[in-house]
């Protein structure tokens, strides 16, 4: 739907003119946008795309693509508050947050809307928006607070130290926590992240209605390259598998290693029927170039699909059973 076309819905009403209808969306707000629910079609007018300097109609018309672009530092607080808005726990949905600009900067806006259509259940059905840019609002009371610390800035030089100290244990934070969540051999995903990383993709799948596929897989005998030429042989098997598998997949996919040569990917906004491509792509290409070993290596592949109300452990169980049934119907096969 472009906006022409979402103009002429209000023209139908008596006494509308086209003229009336643009000067309504120009000076609402910056930006407009209205989501229907039901299909997760989402429009944006071209002052919304104006606002965070992208070309009119250039990006997706998915919820995705709005939570895309909100600060990660904000995501989660804005997160809580739509979803309260949604299960009715909160009145109203208005909160100020940080959106990417197509320049890669982040602008302050101001977001509001109102659900406008319900389903005969009560569920939302329709939801109208305005996103209204309050940067330099944001940047003039921040120089109102800086100005007020002016006493603070006189001990800035005797802080110095303690600010290296901040950054210096800031830095071994976030490589404790890298550490904490990478597999150590293969240098994926580790079981901690893969954990997480589904719990809030099945979240995700639930909000906004997408399909999420998962798919386990592990080497066929790999047994038998341990006790043919050791344990070396058999990690250096499981660094290599990881490489080419990563290779084969989205930068919003994730590969995590589950344990011992069983290896899981995550893969958000994708069916089934999608998810046994990507298995046999990745088959395909491990029996065409192989591993450094001397033995001939197959793989053998589980799916599995989100399913409404489904926790991610029953996801997982859903996976692995099918991954042994391949095992158990000969092997280097894909089942679901």
């Amino acid at each position: 739907m472009n906006e022409d076309s979402y103009r002429q819905q209000y023209q139908q009403l008596p006494d509308v003119t086209d003229d009336v209808v643009q000067a309504i969306i120009d000076l609402v707000s910056d930006g407009i946008w209205d989501w229907h629910i039901d299909t997760g079609y989402v429009y944006r007018n071209s002052g919304w795309y104006r606002m965070l300097g992208y070309e009119p109609h250039s990006l997706d018309n998915d919820v995705l693509t709005w939570e895309s672009l909100i600060h990660p530092e904000d995501l989660t607080r804005v997160m809580l508050h739509f979803d309260d808005y949604l299960s009715g726990r909160s009145s109203c949905y208005r909160i100020e947050y940080r959106c990417r600009t197509s320049g890669g900067d982040y602008l302050w806006i101001e977001d509001c809307a109102h659900i406008v259509t319900r389903l005969p259940d009560g569920a939302p059905a329709r939801m109208i928006g305005a996103h209204r840019d309050i940067h330099d609002k944001k940047l003039y009371f921040e120089t109102l607070v800086s100005t007020n610390k002016s006493l603070a800035l006189l001990v800035d030089e005797c802080t110095q130290e303690l600010r290296h100290a901040n950054e210096e244990l800031h830095r071994q934070v976030e490589e404790n926590r890298r550490l904490a969540e990478t597999d150590s051999l293969t240098q994926v995903a580790n079981r901690y992240r893969l954990e997480q990383t589904l719990r809030h993709e099945c979240e995700r799948a639930k909000r906004f209605n997408h399909a999420l596929s998962i798919v386990t897989l592990d080497i066929d005998e790999f047994k038998q390259i341990n006790d043919l030429y050791g344990h070396c042989a058999g990690d250096q098997t499981l660094v290599e598998l990881a490489n080419q598998v990563k290779h084969q997949l989205r930068e919003i996919d994730t590969l995590a290693r589950w344990g011992g040569d069983e290896f899981i990917l995550i893969l958000p906004s994708t069916s089934l029927q999608d998810a046994h491509r990507v298995a046999e792509k990745i088959r395909a290409h491990i029996a065409e170039v192989g591993l450094q070993t001397p033995l001939s290596i197959t793989l053998s592949f589980g799916l599995a699909e989100y399913l409404p109300g489904e926790g991610s452990h029953q996801l997982l169980n859903r996976a692995d059973g099918a991954l042994y049934r391949a095992k158990r119907l000969g092997k280097n096969l894909i089942s679901e």
